[in-house]
Parts: structure tokens; C-alpha cells; sequence
């Protein structure tokens, strides 16, 4: 008999049945790393939702969103195209759900007059039901297998919220007046995987409630690290964020923008013309930087705070004749860390930012379907979002540990590279390092191991 492993169910066939041919052949490769990773048996372990009694599983209604949003599908009513695509099923193991269906799970993960945690002063998010914080265990659970397969020391945290529009009733105005959500994400820069996201009401200021996310984003993270730093914008700059980075248990290098206050600018402009080292010089404007003198007013005065705080400006002029757009001739910037090391090499760290998590966001909101919100519900919302989170981790995962060459530089190509080179190399995609993180020849994707290792598996066609 078999070894029961939890590869689909199927095997190449030489044989072509021309009513089993699919267009969608990179699709059961993500799903298959999907299971192979023990993300699908958490989600059935962890996501308890009202279904009927001979429905799918809750990991086969996540593996159908995965499926669609891998297909280029961003809707729930782009599954009917799906659903008829029958080689797509018989590849899967079980057939997709019908769109009503869909939106009847994702709204299940909705609690109506749920708790809710005072983020700031006039802003309340609510606490994450057991079905979301399911899906969020799922997640570690991938992140683990990611790490075991491809393992790093250093985690740099990169968080950012994201604008996520939406004219639902419910949708509240954001300070840019976007009527919409605001989800904070935060990102493993050397992983180029999401550690945590907290979905949150447009109006939710981006600066509050910042510690708890970390907090999680940390718990988060698998075992194996060894250093932790993080990144961010102006959003994180509040006392109580820098505190919990200095903590002595736990230090956290940092570099975070920080508010361009009457006090701080003043001590920028204050400074000499020696104090400036230019950083490069462009045909219209000259970058330069400088270490800045300066102590806050935030009320921190211990005497074992456990380092010094050093603030760097950056300052941008325009070439003699050319202004801003404010009319002004000079901009200026500023950037808080507890770092030691060179000035400029923290600046130009601090702002490689924007190379990471402002495009996890993008691929997020344009390449998957995180900007396309199914419902006026809050927590179908949370868990829409929060599954668009899960394909990316998981698409990342896929390049990371199946493919042994330089992949594509956007994730939602990964699975057709995958599937072409399983065609031109005999379906062997897996280095030995994969292989043995995902648990030797038999765990790893379809055909990955050799020929003695693979359980007998029923042909497609031809049989």
C-alpha cells in the first residue's frame, strides 16, 4: 500500500485526454506547497467557522482563493470561471466553491458588537475572533517551514499601513479623505515575507496602537534569529515605540523617521555649514547630511536609559534658479536610531524601506486581490486581507525553497516558472537543501524526488 503523503492527487500521464487540459497548470504547485507545509491541516485544526456538514474543509475553501488569486482572479464571481475548468479539479482533489459560498465563509470570521481595544485616544480596532487568529497561526506556521527551508539570522521589520479603498457603508474616511481601510503590515525584509498584518478602519491613525503590532510581529517570527532591527516612517515615531526598542531584555535596532518638529528644525538650521557632508550631488538639487545635537522633550529623563538616541537630518537644495514646489529652495528630513554605526550608512539602510514594504503593498493591492474587498463586514474584510497576506507568504515560500535558480521578481510569476522548468527538467524542481526542509523526497512538490520515492498515483488521463 502506498505511503500516505500530501501530494495531489495525480501523476504525468503520457497520454493526453484533450478534456482534461488546463491553462492553470502552475496552480496545484502553490497548492501542493501549500499542504506540504502544514498550512492547510492548521487551518482545519484552527479555523472553526459554520459550514454545512458535507462541505469543503475550511483549508479547501482557502486553497480555492489561493487558486483564484493565482489565476489572476480577484473577485469572488471570477470562481465560476474556475469551477469549470475541469482539469483544474481533478489536479486540486476536490472542485471549487460556488461565489455564495465564498462569501458565506469569509463572513463568518464577522463578529458583530465584538470587543474592541483602544488603539488611541478616539480610535478603537477590534480584537481578532479565534477564526482570524486562526488564519494569523496558519501564517506562523508557513513562516516556519519558510525558515527551516531557508534559513536566515537577521529579521528586519519594515511596517507601513497601506490605504485600501472601499464605498461600503462601512468604510470609514481616512486622513486623506479616501473612504476606505488602513491595514498596517509588517514585513521581513530578508525573507520578503509578512511577519503580522492588523486590519483597521480608514480613520484609524497610522501612529497608534504601533507596539501592540510589533509585539505580535516579533511573536511571530521562528526560531533561529538572532537579531532583530526595524524600519519605519514617522508613524512609529512615539515614545512608547522607542522605549519598547531600547528595552534591555530585548534590544531592537532602529531606525524610524522622525516628526519635523519647531524644535528639531530649528537645531537642523542651526547647525554650521561643516556639520553637512554631501551625499551626492544631482544636475538640480545636492543631498546632504548631518548628525544633529539634539534632545527631545518627551518627558524620557532615566538615568539608565539604556542608550543615546541620535537624530540625523538629511537636507535637499535645489541648484541655484529652481525651486520646490512650495517655493522653497531646501527641504529637510529627519531620522531617529539607536544605531552606533556610520551616519549615512543608516540613512541609506533606513531608506531602502521603501524598496520592500511599499512594494509588498503593491503586489498586495495590483498583483493579488487585497485592494478588492468582498464584503461591508469588517471581519470578512479581516480575513479577505489577512488571506491575500497568507498567498503572498506562500508565494514567496514557493521561490524561496522549489526553485534552485534566480526566480521573477513579482511572486504572482513564481508558480509559471515553477511549472515550466517541472516540465523541462522532468518535474525535478527541488535542491537537495528543499528537499530535506520540507521533509525529504516525499514531501516535497509533485515529481520532485526520484522515481522510487513516489507513491503511485492515478494518471490524469489515459488511464
Amino acid at each position: 500500500m502506498p505511503q500516505e503523503t500530501p501530494r495531489l492527487p495525480f501523476e504525468i500521464d503520457g497520454t493526453i485526454d484533450p478534456t482534461l487540459v488546463t491553462g492553470r497548470a502552475g496552480v496545484p504547485l502553490v497548492i501542493e506547497l501549500f499542504r506540504q507545509l502544514g498550512v492547510a491541516n492548521v487551518i482545519d485544526a484552527a479555523v472553526a467557522v459554520k459550514q454545512r456538514q458535507r462541505g469543503l474543509t475550511p483549508s479547501e475553501l482557502v486553497e480555492s482563493l489561493v487558486a483564484l488569486w493565482t489565476s489572476g482572479g480577484d473577485r469572488c464571481q471570477d470562481l465560476t470561471m474556475l469551477r469549470a475548468d475541469e482539469a483544474l479539479t481533478a489536479l486540486l482533489g476536490h472542485p471549487l466553491p460556488a461565489a455564495t459560498t465564498v462569501r458565506d465563509f469569509l463572513e463568518a470570521f464577522h463578529v458583530e458588537d465584538g470587543p474592541l481595544w483602544a488603539a488611541g485616544p478616539e480610535a478603537t480596532i477590534p480584537l481578532e475572533p479565534a477564526p482570524l487568529a486562526g488564519l494569523g497561526l496558519a501564517n506562523r506556521t508557513l513562516l516556519a517551514g519558510l525558515q527551516r527551508g531557508a534559513r536566515v539570522r537577521t529579521a528586519t521589520l519594515d511596517v507601513d499601513a497601506t490605504l485600501v479603498e472601499s464605498h461600503k457603508d462601512a468604510a470609514t474616511v481616512a486622513y486623506d479623505g479616501t473612504c476606505g481601510y488602513q491595514p498596517v503590515v509588517v514585513l521581513w525584509a530578508e525573507q520578503d515575507a509578512i511577519l503580522h498584518d492588523q486590519f483597521r478602519d480608514g480613520h484609524v491613525p497610522a501612529g497608534c496602537g504601533n507596539v501592540r503590532v510589533l509585539e505580535q510581529a516579533v511573536a511571530n517570527l521562528p526560531q533561529g534569529i538572532t537579531e532583530i532591527r526595524l524600519r519605519a516612517d514617522s508613524a512609529l515615531y512615539e515614545t512608547e515605540v522607542l522605549r519598547w526598542c531600547e528595552a534591555a531584555d530585548r534590544p531592537i535596532a532602529y531606525a524610524i523617521s522622525a516628526d519635523l518638529s519647531a524644535q528639531l528644525r530649528a537645531e537642523i538650521v542651526r547647525l554650521p555649514e561643516t556639520a553637512w557632508r554631501v551625499e551626492r550631488e544631482e544636475p538640480e538639487e545636492i543631498r546632504s547630511w548631518a548628525e544633529v545635537p539634539y534632545v527631545p522633550d518627551d518627558g524620557d529623563h532615566r538615568k539608565d536609559r539604556p542608550c543615546v538616541r541620535r537624530y540625523l537630518a538629511v537636507r535637499v537644495q535645489k541648484r541655484q534658479g529652481s525651486l520646490f514646489a512650495d517655493g522653497s529652495n531646501v527641504h529637510y528630513f529627519a531620522v531617529v536610531t539607536n544605531r552606533t554605526d556610520d551616519g549615512l550608512a543608516i540613512l541609506q539602510w533606513h531608506r531602502a524601506k521603501a524598496g520592500t514594504v511599499e512594494h509588498t503593498h503593491h503586489v498586495l493591492k495590483n498583483e493579488l486581490a487585497a485592494a478588492a474587498l468582498p464584503s461591508g463586514k469588517f471581519g470578512a474584510n479581516a480575513a479577505w486581507f489577512r488571506l491575500n497576506v497568507l498567498t503572498y507568504n506562500l508565494l514567496t515560500a514557493l521561490k524561496r525553497l522549489t526553485v534552485p535558480r534566480r526566480s521573477p521578481d513579482g511572486p504572482a510569476e513564481a508558480a509559471a516558472v515553477l511549472a515550466l522548468q517541472h516540465r523541462r527538467e522532468g518535474r525535478r524542481a527541488c535542491s537537495p537543501d528543499a528537499l530535506a526542509a520540507l521533509g525529504g523526497p516525499a514531501a516535497c512538490p509533485p515529481g520532485a524526488g526520484p522515481p522510487e520515492n513516489r507513491p503511485a498515483r492515478p494518471g490524469l488521463a489515459g488511464d
